[in-house]
């Protein structure tokens, strides 16, 4: 990391760092002894939680200086996450390695640098995590090209993630666990783009490319071990699984059915092929939860549901899970046509408490956006102000899901969307439940009664403008 990020976090951690010998201090002994400490700027909360495989094993309270710090006396090497509700990291832990970290919560993983031992391993992975998400926000216009430009240009950014992981490798000399690690973390980003074009260049283009795809052009697919212990809970590997499942259970005959007949058949391809190619009885788990909540957000038939929730709960031997896909169906049925859509809080620009349902006045398009996806805040603003100039019998509203008020009208004060309204989700959680919100692209069109049209629809569909005839 630069180096001024590093005397920001000295000036403010200083305080704490006396228990460290130094910085890098060394720590005698064989054992597993480890230390995690830091600062939160700007907390949300009073609570850090420090995670092991989706689950918590310490909640360490903030101090009167929003400071945290915990000895472990065995700490196994390996991935860990901790969490500030609602943002969360990554932390990699080698043997007796001492960490620090400073964080602002309103800038969470710009501004989080790691100090101590095993500072530059973890340091790598949070700036390749911003390259690869800064590269993920420009991608939307790139899957329209062609499958020749396409592809050179997703080579040439994947030259440079491989330089840059050659160059640390070199100068941190990690040891091959970690390794895998660091790889993947170059190499699954680019590979979920490639399967993921052919479903975002139909998306955005109504061009079909499948066929056109040349042969070798998942032959990267050999060299992905599916069932890597060290990858089970970590998020570039399940999402890539979950890339290819898509991918590979596409069905290329596919005008022989209804769209909620080939959504059933498709995402019980996903399962079956899930269960087929991952042994892993945590990763496959994994995967076949991931593919259940996003079947269940995207198809609203009862009668496909069931038979979907039925294979799904042949494969899954995860009985807590089993329980939330329950709690999400049951959710999604209060969201079908002619309901009124759950009442939920949100805040205007002078930080009035409003209720959802008093500003729908009338056919309604509600979208959703945050400032970590910047890309994608400008492309649905331009593309919800040329419908608005197609549809004025509709009113549109933007709501900004996790920035603060201050972070919110700033980024706002830069554009000037007329005739947009917007607000502000001051409840994220209780969003998430009520609307069924797993991902920033979900729109919601309401009739002229404010009751549902389509609850699960996307702005960036071809076919979304059939919603507001």
């Amino acid at each position: 990391m630069h180096n001024h990020r590093n005397i920001k976090f000295l000036t403010l951690i200083i305080p704490v760092l006396f228990l460290f010998s130094s910085c890098k201090g060394d720590f005698k002994g064989s054992d597993y002894v480890a230390y995690f400490g830091g600062e939160i700027v700007n907390p949300n909360s009073q609570y850090v939680f420090f995670c092991k495989d989706n689950e918590v094993i310490d909640t360490l309270k903030l101090d009167k200086n929003n400071r945290f710090f915990i000895q472990f006396d065995s700490l196994a090497p390996g991935l860990y996450t901790f969490k500030h509700e609602p943002e969360y990291q990554y932390v990699y832990f080698d043997k007796n390695d001492s960490l620090m970290v400073t964080i602002n919560s309103k800038d969470f993983d710009g501004s989080l640098v790691f100090c101590g031992r095993g500072d530059e391993k973890n340091n790598f992975l949070i700036e390749l995590y911003l390259r690869n998400e800064k590269d993920k926000n420009n991608m939307f216009p790139v899957f329209e090209y062609g499958i020749d430009k396409f592809q050179k240009t997703i080579d040439s950014s994947y030259v440079v993630a491989q330089n840059f992981y050659k160059t640390k490798k070199e100068e941190i000399k990690w040891n091959d666990e970690f390794d895998i690690l660091a790889k993947s973390s170059v190499d699954l980003p680019y590979y979920s783009k490639k399967e993921l074009y052919p479903l975002m260049h139909k998306m955005r283009t109504g061009e079909d490319v499948y066929e056109k795809i040349p042969k070798n052009f998942y032959d990267y697919r050999k060299s992905v071990d599916c069932n890597n212990a060290t990858l089970s809970t970590y998020s570039p590997f399940v999402n890539y699984l979950s890339h290819m499942l898509n991918n590979m259970s596409a069905i290329n005959y596919h005008n022989h059915f209804s769209e909620v007949d080939l959504a059933l058949k498709t995402n019980i391809n996903k399962l079956n092929i899930a269960d087929t190619l991952i042994k892993s009885e945590k990763i496959k788990n994994t995967i076949l939860n991931t593919i259940a909540f996003q079947y269940l957000l995207e198809d609203q038939n009862i009668v496909n549901n069931n038979l979907f929730i039925d294979t799904y709960y042949k494969y899954s031997t995860d009985k807590s899970y089993k329980n939330e896909i329950l709690k999400i169906g049951n959710a999604i049925q209060l969201l079908k046509p002619n309901y009124d859509l759950p009442v939920v809080h949100l805040a205007d620009a002078e930080g009035n408490d409003i209720l959802s349902d008093k500003v729908i006045s009338k056919n309604t398009v509600i979208f959703l956006w945050t400032s970590k996806a910047h890309s994608h805040f400008e492309a649905v603003h331009k593309k919800v102000l040329d419908f608005k100039k197609k549809y004025p019998n509709y009113q549109f509203i933007a709501i900004n899901i996790n920035d603060t008020q201050e972070e919110w009208k700033k980024i706002l004060s830069n554009y000037k969307f007329d005739g947009i309204t917007e607000l502000r989700c001051t409840n994220f959680e209780d969003l998430k439940a009520k609307w069924a919100i797993n991902k920033i692209h979900r729109t919601i069109v309401l009739n002229e009664n404010g009751k549902i049209k389509n609850a699960f629809t996307n702005i960036f569909e071809v076919n979304f403008e059939d919603n507001l005839k």
